[in-house]
């Protein structure tokens, strides 16, 4: 791999966006931001929407900053969050903006779904791990409120699908992203019609499936000259954002697990196979596609997004704290004092995240956080204990020996977090890249455009670009008595 090829990726995000440069020369790649930009939810009459609109303004944006630096792209790829989608028109437009998952119109949805088709029947033909605001549930909404959108309807393309359509004229679903849908089977990877004959919907609803690597297109010629680019091709890359990010795992072989670290914390392994049984469906386990035929078995955690919200209120009451005196006023407090359980139902989204831990503290006889330091440390030492929690019900499962694991994204910079994890989990954490979903959308590009030809010789090259550190475990006696208190109160 010695020419220099330059590949632009469209990272979307459920609160921002980018558009990064990547630069792939003799075996390293580099990335440069190019724009950055928000990415807020609209609110219509009491429905949440998302502006794809507005998203495809941004896309174009980047497209015009390379064209306004003299550089000339190889390849675009497009990545977003997960199961959001738009419908398309008889005549191709597009029949209003998405509904975003954070729209309550899914609530009670999954138990109504189930009178029709049970529980037990949709995991074993999907592994997808259930939430209320999955696509499944989400069509089964519409259906329920009527939606003149949904009766429309030729096709149905999620949200990286549609930014592509935009650019391209071409209509497809990208693997990944729509197995997060839980409408996939999970062993032919195709629309499952079982499941959308409940609603008396028909997989025809949704175009064909392709997967990760695959060039859907040159950007359409109108869209090339108002950006003042060439038509350039778009490469469906892992159009889920966890998907590509998993893709940038630095890792030399199968045995490891991964945690993508963010608003959301996404912990599990890549296989070959789903891993569907009662086990699986007990602990509710997800088998999302991957790349090059990998499945991607993980569980959703709830993240750093308990820490997003009371930063929220603390900016509010005027007390704006960096990062790093987070971490330092973590570091600084009694460590174990207060616990939580972080996907307790009471932190999906409540008015105060403040309020909502000292309730759960109260509720579970615990002191309650008086400080704004002991907050901090309860948020962090709650995610590392219930990292191990999730990782030795991954262990039960798994095929293989988990023997490291490897956090990417945003999170794998809080050094701290990554210490305490790697004392709970007593297995060395490898923590980096920062920038893991865009350096995967970049590195599938690369496998679109025949640059690498494995998902193993991808990681070589990303090896070969990132400076993982890795953290190992300490204090482990200190830790599994933590971890016995931390299981006493999440039981209660």
């Amino acid at each position: 791999m010695k020419q220099r090829n330059l590949l632009f990726a469209l990272d979307l995000g459920a609160t921002s966006g980018r558009s990064i440069l990547g630069v792939l020369e003799n075996g390293k790649l580099e990335l440069q931001e190019l724009t950055r930009f928000p990415n807020t939810i609209i609110q219509v009459q009491g429905k949440y929407y998302w502006n794809i609109y507005a998203l495809f303004e941004a896309l174009k944006d980047g497209l015009k900053t390379i064209a306004a630096k003299g550089i000339e792209i190889d390849s675009i790829g497009i990545d977003t969050w997960g199961v959001d989608f738009v419908y398309v028109a008889e005549d191709g437009s597009l029949l209003g903006l998405p509904r975003s998952y954070r729209d309550p119109y899914t609530e009670g949805a999954q138990e109504a779904y189930f009178e029709q088709l049970s529980r037990k029947e949709v995991y074993d033909i999907t592994g997808i791990q259930f939430m209320n605001f999955n696509s499944l549930f989400q069509l089964f909404a519409a259906k329920k409120e009527n939606s003149s959108a949904l009766k429309a309807a030729k096709n149905i393309l999620f949200v990286p699908d549609a930014l592509s359509y935009l650019l391209t004229g071409k209509q497809y679903c990208e693997y990944t992203i729509a197995s997060t849908s839980q409408i996939v089977n999970a062993y032919n990877k195709q629309m499952e019609p079982k499941l959308l004959e409940v609603m008396n919907l028909s997989p025809a609803l949704f175009p064909e499936i392709v997967m990760p690597g695959k060039t859907i297109g040159n950007v359409q010629s109108s869209v090339a000259t108002e950006c003042g680019i060439k038509p350039t091709p778009v490469i469906a890359v892992a159009g889920h954002d966890t998907a590509s990010a998993v893709v940038a795992v630095p890792a030399e072989d199968e045995n490891f697990a991964y945690l993508s670290s963010g608003t959301w914390s996404l912990m599990g392994i890549e296989t070959k196979e789903p891993i569907i049984n009662d086990k699986t469906f007990d602990l509710n386990f997800t088998n999302e596609g991957g790349v090059d035929g990998t499945i991607r078995f993980l569980k959703n955690i709830t993240g750093m997004w308990l820490l997003e919200q009371c930063r929220k209120e603390w900016e509010k009451a005027g007390k704006s704290y960096t990062y790093p005196e987070i971490v330092a006023m973590s570091d600084g407090a009694k460590p174990f004092r207060s616990l939580i359980e972080p996907d307790d139902a009471s932190f999906a989204n409540p008015p105060s995240m403040l309020k909502a831990i000292a309730a759960y503290c109260e509720k579970t006889g615990q002191p309650v956080p008086e400080e704004d330091a002991q907050v901090i440390r309860c948020i962090f030492d709650s995610l590392a204990l219930k990292y191990k929690h999730v990782l030795d019900s991954l262990q039960e499962v798994a095929p293989f020996p988990i023997k490291k694991l490897h956090v990417i994204g945003g999170g794998s910079q809080n050094k701290l977090l990554n210490q305490m994890t790697a004392n709970a989990i007593g297995i060395p954490v490898v923590a980096g890249p920062s920038e893991a979903t865009a350096i995967g959308n970049i590195m599938i590009q690369a496998m679109g455009l025949g640059l690498v030809k494995s998902l193993q010789e991808v990681r070589d090259v990303i090896r070969n670009s990132v400076s993982p550190e890795v953290f190992e475990p300490k204090d482990s006696n200190i830790w599994a008595d933590a971890y016995t208190q931390f299981k006493n109160i999440i039981n209660k």
